[in-house]
């Protein structure tokens, strides 16, 4: 029996996890960094990555006693690589390439995004590919046409902000709170979604398969505190009126979404929709997206909501290369920023 142990640090979570090649979890760590940057309302990745120095062997350790297993049974080393925060991701790499050194094991380079949909994969039980995959994280809305396990080719993304970063900056505008995308979708359960007007833009656009959060976030503020004036403390606002934004600027999200994901449906003719990535976990978008996928009769997939966060499970993609022999040399390198489909190939942004 193969067994792989799987490194994720690309963001604030560190994790670890051993898969063995039936795709069976045999032990899996996640530890949060929540609380460290809570008090900055986002990810601080100076913080981050050396909160990674502290725990990842801590976490790799744990892993392997709850998978009953030792470093010598492993048979590969697999690390997600790109895209991220720089320091988070060399935390994870040097930690991979160091064990795989010293075991003489084969090291394996994981598409944190890749395997965002992977996860989609395992939850199933079966094969989903191909299929179009939407990636909705905190720094990534992007669309892949996805043959196989490995073989992606984007077809359309934000072309700014991403549906997650737009959760959190706008939940930091009501005083929600960090993480805000659980905070924000508490508030809204109390409010009207049809209360404020907000845009949707790019939905009505049936020739791109692209996102645009930011004029959204924008018409929120101006909604919130006027056009050209300084934002005010959020303790000001009515409970209520951070209620009915919160619903009014979900359900905008919602919308934008689920639109571009079946456009790229109809557009391809592909009736498999896989989704991953933390805003996923959203439950009025899981909802709207099931009942998209029945009317349309669409074979929908979207992970529980323990593996659309970051975990090390979503890692089991490393099996797929682990199969197909595609493994690396000591000179890997991170590939850091993020993921812009409409960018040149290969490109990246910070």
């Amino acid at each position: 029996m193969t067994l792989v142990l799987t490194i994720e640090s690309t963001c604030d979570e560190t994790a670890a996890a051993v898969i063995n090649d039936r795709l069976e979890v045999l032990g899996a760590v996640v530890a949060s960094q929540e609380k460290f940057h809570e008090r900055f309302g986002g990810v601080v990745p100076e913080i981050a990555s050396r909160a990674h120095v502290e725990r990842i062997l801590p976490v790799i350790d744990s892993t392997l006693a709850k998978a009953g297993v030792t470093l010598a049974d492993l048979d590969a080393i697999a690390v997600a690589n790109r895209p991220g925060l720089a320091g988070s991701l060399l935390v994870g790499l040097m930690a991979a390439k160091t064990l795989a050194l010293a075991l003489d094991l084969p090291l394996i380079a994981i598409d944190h995004l890749q395997a965002h949909i992977y996860a989609c994969r395992l939850a199933a039980g079966h094969d989903v590919f191909p299929c179009i995959g939407l990636i909705v994280s905190g720094g990534h809305s992007n669309i892949y046409r996805c043959e196989t396990p490995l073989d992606f080719t984007p077809l359309g993304g934000t072309i700014d902000d991403a549906a997650g970063e737009a959760f959190d900056k706008v939940a930091s505008m009501l005083g929600l709170g960090f993480p805000g995308g659980p905070a924000l979708q508490r508030a809204a359960e109390k409010g009207d979604p049809r209360k404020f007007r907000l845009p949707r833009p790019l939905l009505d656009d049936d020739s791109r398969l692209e996102f645009s959060f930011s004029g959204l976030k924008t018409a929120v503020r101006y909604h919130l505190f006027g056009a050209g004036r300084p934002t005010m403390d959020a303790e000001t606002l009515d409970p209520q009126l951070v209620a009915d934004m919160a619903a009014s600027f979900q359900a905008a999200v919602i919308d934008c979404l689920a639109g571009k994901a079946m456009l790229a449906l109809d557009k391809t003719g592909f009736k498999r929709l896989c989704i991953g990535g933390g805003v996923a976990a959203n439950r009025p978008f899981r909802e709207r997206m099931e009942q998209l996928a029945a009317e349309r009769k669409i074979e929908l997939h979207i992970p529980p909501l323990s593996l659309c966060t970051d975990n090390a499970v979503m890692g089991a993609i490393a099996l797929e290369k682990f199969n197909a022999g595609k493994f690396e040399t000591l000179e890997l390198e991170i590939s850091a920023g993020l993921e812009r489909p409409h960018l040149a190939p290969g490109s990246a942004r910070g």
